[in-house]
């Protein structure tokens, strides 16, 4: 059974939600809103504006003419501040957890367990990042007295998309504030709960105004006008490729720098000489976690012809063990997906991959939850096949994997990397010494060996070909990414 809904997220709720701008919540001038749908059961959970151009203009001059005290305010300040967001979203941690899975459909124990304090991690990671970085760096130069001297960019704007919402806000905005950057965030449409909820955080926690900046609206028209603004110094993207080679267009047509974190088809090679039911354990955890809405995660499973079948069997009777219910049940390992166009697009997938020969090894269902009729839900999935088949060549964005058998080692390597995408893989193998020399021959940002969907504040993520391009997240780069280089010099004599 669904748990009532805090005290605080009812209340944050009730109103029709407005844009953050310059320290203030504001309508849309033209009294634009949209609905935002609760995926457990296909209801409406609040309205929220959506921007026109007078509002995204709005922020960005708000962030704009904010920058220069940020960019002039001591790290040790700023990041004082950061920690203060950090205190008081631990404090509200059991909000924003029912807010995220209200409205991504996720199950909220993951919510709890790992979205909410991971992010916290992070904003303290980032704040204490900014103290410890150099920002004089000298140079060693004949005759000269010679520094690089860092400085941030100004306003930065980020478009984030909807399955991810409070922990890719975190990842995006707080190494560009902590740098002295300001920033103007435009959530998705489907998910922009949590987001403002961290404003009304920021707010509390002292940030000046115009520092945090929040316009809501549909990619085609607020992120359009966000991502050609004259005043956007620096550029994120996290979403499709299709959108993402979109936004790199316009940012080189304005020579913004732009930071682009797109999807992915990650494969996992898995050798014979694995413990079998461990493994199946864990890649069938990796396509459930969030429903597997997850760019990074292991959705084609290249696996050795000795254990194939064995695998299979077992990841199948594990996946169809799942219980699926709504987000707020207690009970639920997997909920929802995010939307009925997402479930529709989940379902047209492997609708066309049987119709492209893919042999089903545990046949999708549509489970009707009793009083959450309405709900977007699919059962888990798997296929089998050929290389050539949409489903093991197109991102799904679903519970779904697809196997293909491999006896090779080289063959293997070349079926990971006969894709273009370029984000995540994993190997799978009890001898280390293959496995880092496969992770090092895949092509992709992350290579990850007996685990997959591995992530930790000071490792490096990020992609590579259609996955993206500009830098990664949760590292020292991503802290430098939102830091220009000035040289500084006086000849000497």
């Amino acid at each position: 059974m669904a748990e009532k809904l805090n005290a605080n997220v009812a209340d944050f709720i009730k109103a029709p939600l407005q844009h953050y701008i310059g320290g203030k919540w504001m309508p849309s001038g033209d009294g634009a809103v949209d609905q935002v749908i609760n995926p457990s059961d296909g209801k409406v959970i609040c309205q929220v504006g959506m921007a026109s151009a007078h509002e995204v203009d709005a922020a960005v001059n708000a962030a704009h003419e904010a920058f220069p005290a940020w960019a002039g305010t001591p790290a040790n300040q700023r990041s004082v501040l950061l920690h203060r967001l950090a205190d008081s979203i631990e404090k509200h941690a059991g909000d924003l957890a029912q807010l995220e899975s209200l409205d991504v459909g996720k199950a909220i124990v993951n919510s709890e367990a790992f979205d909410i304090p991971f992010g916290v991690e992070g904003i303290r990671y980032f704040a204490d990042l900014a103290v410890h970085t150099h920002y004089d760096i000298p140079l060693a130069v004949k005759h000269m007295e010679a520094r690089t001297h860092r400085v941030p960019y100004g306003a930065c704007g980020f478009i984030f998309p909807w399955n991810f919402p409070y922990d890719l806000l975190v990842w995006g905005i707080m190494p560009a504030l902590a740098a002295g950057n300001t920033v103007v965030i435009k959530p998705s449409e489907v998910t922009p709960l949590s987001t403002l909820f961290v404003c009304k955080l920021a707010a509390e926690a002292g940030f000046p105004a115009g520092v945090i900046n929040v316009i809501n609206g549909t990619g085609s028209k607020a992120g359009a006008m966000l991502t050609s603004h004259p005043l956007i110094k620096r550029m994120s993207f996290t979403g499709s490729p299709p959108v993402g080679k979109l936004i790199g267009e316009t940012c080189g047509r304005n020579l913004v720098p732009c930071k682009l974190e797109l999807g992915g088809k990650g494969a996992a090679v898995i050798f014979d000489d694995v413990d079998v039911h461990a493994t199946a354990q864990q890649l069938a955890a990796a396509i459930t976690l969030n429903t597997g809405q997850v760019c990074c995660t292991a959705t084609r499973w290249i696996i050795h012809e000795k254990i194939h079948d064995q695998l299979l069997s077992e990841a199948a009777a594990i996946l169809k063990a799942t219980r699926i219910g709504p987000a707020l049940d207690r009970n639920t390992q997997m909920g929802p997906l995010v939307s009925k166009a997402q479930q529709e697009r989940v379902n047209r997938y492997i609708e066309n991959g049987r119709k492209q020969g893919a042999a089903v090894v545990l046949e999708p269902q549509s489970p009707r939850i009793a009083g959450h009729e309405g709900g977007y839900y699919v059962s888990p999935s798997l296929l089998a096949g050929s290389s050539d088949n949409v489903c093991c060549r197109e991102e799904i964005f679903g519970p779904s994997a697809f196997a293909l058998k491999f006896s090779d080692e080289d063959a293997a390597i070349r079926q990971v990397n006969s894709l273009s995408y370029g984000l995540a893989n994993s190997v799978w193998s009890r001898d280390l010494k293959r496995a880092n020399r496969v992770a090092e021959r895949l092509i992709a940002g992350n290579s990850w060996i007996n685990a997959h969907n591995v992530f930790a504040y000071g490792l490096p993520y990020g992609g590579t070909n259609l996955s993206g391009m500009g830098g990664g997240v949760n590292s020292p780069e991503t802290f430098h990414d939102y830091l220009r280089s000035q040289t500084i010099a006086r000849p000497l004599g």
